[in-house]
């Protein structure tokens, strides 16, 4: 079945997730919703920032073999079981259709902790002892390409590594794959694992970082006249998307429709965002055209929202742009990374899961740690509480480091859609 453009349309039909709210899409998806914080204290570390959203209690070995997961970085042991997660959720049998599916997974830095330890054994030890499997955990493709292999898909392989915006592309170029007939099904999303000496003290000398060491939970706060930069968090969300005709003959559960993708640049700043929104605004507006869709139709919108004191204000002028500051005023906007921290990489496939599931239970997320709303940033924020709410479009936003925009919009699955 074809759009009202004529072409293939894309479904979600399966989740995965591994993130600081959760070990799985539903529970990180409960937390969120009651607006439950990830971020915590980390140990062991001293430098200016001591806090960050991790993982808890996460066993790699219960989807890799134990030699695998020796010879991988922590991220591509995120993609694998956030992937195999994803798999069963769907119900797909990959290996009887192996080479019209694909996998798609961005990353914004990929094996940095073993890049830190390779570092440390070249000046400890020299070069000619240096673990032989480094380059391989390393190198930012290998989460994508852990999941082909262990999960055996045949398909297109990529790996986005726009930074920020680097799962949301990898769900866009899913669709697009999709579209084109390049593959009727694919495993896109993204995964991060930052948080490390060399990524926070990276981060941290950037003057990025909350330094509200003395309150973890309260230190990402979005759209708040306090805040201070964002929380670095690691993870992996991994999602199944298939063609709708493909999806309804194998009887699977569809969680939504992917309808919409946009892309911009900013050619502005290597780290600060386009200041006036005209850029972010143009990757919204693109989404929404991709997708048949109006402003009047969305009824929510997933944020960056970073909690950066220049991105949160940037954002909230390209949402006016986008959709009208009439429309905007309107609409309910949340940031979720007031709860699950900012996973980089990893974070435009997590709120395109949260998005869905929120769009699914009829219940927008809140934005939490909002006590003190900043007068830039005047747009209904869901302060600290969520809302019912019904949520048949809705649109979700990634910006990344350089310049890079990418926006996907959802359409919910129920009798309308299903037209």
């Amino acid at each position: 079945m074809s759009d009202g453009q004529g072409r293939r349309r894309v479904v979600i039909t399966g989740m995965g997730a591994v993130t600081p709210c959760g070990l799985d899409a539903e529970q990180t998806w409960q937390s969120v919703r009651a607006g439950r914080s990830g971020v915590s204290a980390v140990e062991g570390f001293e430098g200016h920032v001591r806090i960050a959203a991790q993982v808890k209690d996460f066993e790699p070995e219960r989807y890799m073999e134990h030699r695998s997961v020796r010879k991988t970085d922590r991220f591509a042991q995120f993609a694998v079981a956030a992937a195999t997660m994803a798999v069963e959720d769907a119900g797909i049998d990959i290996r009887a259709d192996a080479e019209r599916i694909g996998c798609s997974i961005g990353t914004g830095i990929g094996g940095l902790k073993t890049e830190e330890v390779a570092h440390r054994k070249l000046f400890d030890a020299g070069p000619d002892r240096l673990n032989p499997f480094w380059v391989t955990a390393l190198i930012p493709n290998m989460g994508a390409a852990e999941i082909s292999m262990a999960l055996g898909t045949r398909g297109p392989l990529t790996t986005e590594c726009t930074a920020c915006a680097a799962s949301a592309m990898s769900i866009g170029n899913g669709v697009l794959f999709i579209r084109a007939g390049m593959a009727d099904a694919m495993l896109v999303g993204g995964v991060e694992a930052p948080v490390v000496p060399l990524g926070l003290g990276g981060f941290g000398t950037m003057r990025a970082l909350s330094r509200r060491n003395d309150d973890p939970e309260g230190a990402s706060r979005p759209f708040d006249l306090g805040r201070d930069g964002f929380i670095l968090a690691e993870g992996g969300a991994v999602l199944v998307i298939e063609e709708l005709e493909r999806a309804r003959a194998r009887g699977a559960h569809i969680y939504a429709e992917i309808v919409g993708y946009g892309m911009s640049s900013d050619a502005h700043h290597v780290t600060e965002p386009d200041p006036v929104g005209g850029n972010p605004a143009r990757a919204m507006r693109n989404a929404m055209v991709d997708g048949g869709v109006t402003p009047e139709m969305i009824a929510y919108v997933n944020a960056h929202g970073t909690s950066t004191p220049a991105g949160d204000t940037a954002e909230t002028k390209a949402l006016k742009l986008a959709l009208g500051e009439e429309r905007a005023y309107q609409i309910p906007t949340s940031s979720t990374k007031s709860e699950t921290g900012h996973l980089l990489g990893a974070a435009g496939a997590l709120e395109t899961i949260i998005t869905a599931l929120a769009m699914r239970d009829s219940f927008v997320p809140p934005t939490i740690n909002q006590t003190d709303p900043d007068p830039d940033c005047d747009l209904d924020y869901v302060p600290n509480t969520g809302r019912a709410a019904d949520v048949p479009y809705a649109l979700t936003n990634s910006f990344g480091f350089g310049g890079h925009n990418a926006v996907i919009v959802l359409r919910r699955w129920d009798a309308d859609a299903a037209a």
